[in-house]
């Protein structure tokens, strides 16, 4: 194990992987801990490392399904965190906009898997087709179809939401 080699990778990738996994999770000290043992177990593993595809879409891979096995263990009813209202807004525009973003929220909640990752991936994350596709080990066409996919589904769901 290079230990120049592992103080390369962290450095190169630690903020886009933490930035990954706050999309994944949503919670500032849970993306940490997903970020630090992503590192860890590519640290252990680096001298196995292929190199099929780069090292940022492999962290994204290895980081994706600690939070997905973290996520199981979880229980299924853990409380939904508190919008924060903005600052400058009024009490009726801040619940209004608490609302809007809870319906959001939920209708992105309920969208089923793949679709939810990759609309997150793309929009949160700020990742290519490519990138996402590889997450995925996926092509790129893949990746933009499932996206596209998750925003009709997202834009279906948000208009029933209008109509109850």
């Amino acid at each position: 194990m290079d230990n120049e080699a592992c103080k390369k990778l962290y450095e190169a990738y630690y903020m886009r992987v933490f930035s990954y996994a706050m999309t994944l999770a949503r919670d500032r000290e849970q993306a940490e801990e997903i970020t630090q043992e992503t590192f860890c177990r590519a640290f252990a593993k680096l001298g196995s490392f292929r190199g099929e595809s780069d090292e940022f879409t492999w962290l994204c891979a290895i980081a994706g399904n600690l939070f997905r096995d973290e996520k199981r263990r979880r229980s299924k009813t853990e409380p939904f965190p508190e919008e924060l209202a903005a600052q400058d807004a009024g009490v009726e525009q801040a619940a209004a906009d608490r609302d809007a973003s809870f319906r959001i929220h939920l209708a992105l909640h309920a969208l089923e898997e793949p679709y939810r990752e990759v609309f997150e991936l793309r929009v949160f994350g700020e990742l290519s087709f490519r990138q996402i596709g590889s997450i995925f080990a996926k092509t790129e066409n893949w990746a933009r179809v499932t996206y596209h996919r998750a925003r009709l589904k997202l834009q279906e769901r948000m208009g029933k939401q209008d109509e109850d």
